[in-house]
């Protein structure tokens, strides 16, 4: 939502599109530390509560940032939307495998990180859609309701789920980067996605100069952008069974050559919107990647 209304977030609470941008990095700051020490921090507790608690710091978040009068208080509703997100998406795959028969697992996986897919597919045109309409504060409002009715899902279907396996501890987690292999893999996916939400964050900026301020013209691209992705999140999986290593250096080449044709490259509507258009299956591709080999090693 925020890199679709970047631009109107700014005006309206008079800061740069610089200091704006912030409120995704924070949110990312914060997703990353959850994420890191959720193990620890929820210990033997329930799972179905730290559903719920991660779906009611959404709800909260939302409100927040919906009403921010400020940039700080827009940072905080941010900073909560992190902690959700990072928690949420530590521990759900993990829920997910439990609450299906052990034969259904690949299909639930693929069915959460689809689910994702669609959000991500659609979330940034509708947002930049209604900004339009109803304003940023009014778009961003939007997503209270959808959460609040997650949470009553939640809530009702959700059965009991204790911890099974003993918690792992903060340390644990950073115990992996002795391995030369894991740590050279995180220091390349790390400046992959630092790259890429780089390119991101500042994309309504962008498209603010290309289209000039038109927002029917900015949704449309940024819903085939959107769109592109999906596809690619579904091509992926013929891709990766024999192509992996490769499509590991070819999506990021991609990336790349795309950021350096936007900038280097006079931009008109066009030009942007097929540039973009080839930048979804790219950016998507990852959630791809992700489901295809939890598949492949829950097989295993």
């Amino acid at each position: 939502m925020p890199v679709s209304l970047l631009s109107p977030i700014a005006r309206d609470l008079a800061i740069t599109e610089g200091h704006a941008g912030q409120s995704i990095a924070i949110s990312g700051l914060f997703a990353l530390i959850t994420s890191l020490f959720i193990s620890a921090i929820i210990g033997v507790s329930d799972r179905r509560r730290v559903v719920l608690i991660f779906t009611a710091l959404m709800v909260v978040s939302g409100v927040m940032v919906a009403l921010a009068p400020n940039a700080p208080l827009l940072m905080a509703g941010r900073a909560l939307l992190g902690v959700a997100i990072g928690g949420f998406w530590s521990i759900s795959a993990a829920v997910v495998m439990r609450l299906v028969p052990e034969e259904s697992v690949p299909k639930a996986l693929a069915i959460l990180n689809g689910g994702n897919a669609v959000a991500t597919t659609l979330g940034a045109p509708i947002g930049s859609f209604l900004g339009g309409l109803i304003g940023w504060r009014g778009a961003f409002f939007c997503v209270v309701p959808l959460a609040v009715i997650a949470f009553v899902w939640q809530w009702r279907s959700l059965p009991a789920l204790p911890p099974e396996k003993a918690t792992i501890r903060a340390r644990d987690v950073f115990a992996l980067l002795k391995h030369r292999q894991f740590a050279i893999g995180m220091i390349a996916v790390s400046l992959f996605f630092f790259g890429q939400f780089t390119l991101l964050t500042y994309l309504r900026p962008f498209l603010d100069l290309v289209t000039g301020n038109d927002a029917p013209l900015i949704s449309a691209i940024l819903l085939a952008l959107g769109i592109a992705g999906f596809v690619g999140t579904i091509m992926i999986g013929w891709l990766l069974k024999s192509h992996l290593y490769s499509l590991l250096i070819t999506i990021p080449a991609m990336l790349a050559v795309i950021a350096i044709t936007l900038v280097e490259v006079d931009g008109t509507p066009l030009t942007a919107g097929l540039l973009l258009t080839l930048l979804g299956p790219a950016r998507h591709r990852r959630a791809g990647w992700m489901v295809d080999l939890a598949q492949q090693d829950y097989a295993t």
